[in-house]
């Protein structure tokens, strides 16, 4: 079993606590073990980096965080509160007000602009169109996307669509983002500078938790935790490598 990565912030009630969650998948008369009793504290403002090999147990792990699946056995407790037994319904409501989601795969409506991709979470959360725009504005400002709010997802690079994507999982407010494989359809360049948000978001507080199979992506981070056979293989602190993003000419916008 890996030994915790020591922690500065010893005294305070961690953000995400779980006590020997486990997480089996019956397969026809085969049950797979997912998760075999992980322990685990991440708190407020952390960056975490979760790595590890297919079938290592990492996205099982990223799926019980995001309140998309409950543990089989264990506590997952999420801001000192006990999710690992409600139902579908309150999951949902954590999920809105607490969470915040990043994918590989940007997951935006091609046929509908940035400001209205952003939009969407509040507007299925009945949120009034004036607070609604003026709130996915910002988000979008805040990601560096403002002069291309009126843009749709094939009028912008790759990075900028995972940009609109960070943007729709901040509108919401998160005290937590979760991103799986935030960079696995982006070039180097385009990668570092996600990276560059993802640490200046760090920076005002938000807590990260980052899935990703490259080393040089988890380099950014502060913490990283390698999954292996369902289990914590190594929980360890780092000084995080400076994301910096190539200087672009001038007149010219970073992807």
């Amino acid at each position: 079993m890996a030994t915790p990565a020591p922690d500065a912030t010893v005294g305070t009630a961690p953000l995400v606590r779980l006590e020997g969650v486990r997480k089996v998948y019956p397969m026809g008369d085969v049950e797979v073990q997912a998760l075999r009793g992980v322990d685990l504290e991440i708190h407020e403002g952390e960056f975490v980096a979760i790595m590890g090999s297919s079938g290592s147990g990492k996205s099982t792990l990223m799926h019980i965080l995001g309140c998309l699946d409950r543990p089989t056995a264990g506590r997952f407790y999420l801001r000192g509160r006990d999710v690992s037994g409600l139902d579908a319904d309150e999951l949902a409501q954590i999920r809105n007000e607490t969470l915040g989601f990043v994918f590989q795969s940007f997951n935006l409506l091609p046929r509908t602009s940035a400001l209205e991709n952003v939009e969407l979470p509040l507007l299925y959360a009945g949120v009034g169109g004036r607070e609604r725009r003026a709130r996915s504005s910002e988000a979008l400002l805040r990601v560096g996307l403002g002069s291309r709010m009126h843009h749709h997802p094939n009028q912008l690079s790759g990075g900028q669509q995972q940009r609109v994507a960070i943007a729709r999982a901040l509108v919401g407010r998160p005290r937590v983002i979760l991103a799986d494989e935030p960079t696995g359809n982006l070039d180097s360049g385009s990668s570092v500078e996600i990276m560059a948000l993802f640490q200046a978001l760090g920076a005002t507080g938000i807590t990260l938790v980052l899935v990703t199979h490259e080393p040089d992506i988890a380099q950014f981070a502060g913490r990283v935790i390698v999954m292996r056979d369902g289990r914590v293989k190594e929980d360890r602190r780092q000084t995080p490598r400076p994301a910096v993003p190539e200087a672009h000419p001038a007149g010219e916008t970073a992807p």
